[in-house]
């Protein structure tokens, strides 16, 4: 599992990230200077929670057919 933290300048106009080290299914999320990277589980949900307007928590739910 990829987590991955990136601080970066709000006034740059591009955020370099290496599409090499990232994985074949991934989320970039970028709130307030800051952006992280999530792997998505294999079988589930990731749940990006806001309030006024700031991401709060970010949330990985998995499960599994049976």
């Amino acid at each position: 599992m990829v987590n991955k933290d990136i601080t970066f300048n709000a006034d740059a106009l591009l955020l370099g990230i290496g599409i090499m080290e990232l994985p074949m299914n991934c989320v970039v999320v970028i709130s307030e200077g800051i952006a992280k990277v999530r792997e998505l589980p294999e079988h589930g949900e990731y749940r990006i929670v806001t309030h006024q307007g700031k991401i709060k928590r970010m949330r990985r739910e998995e499960g599994e057919e049976f």
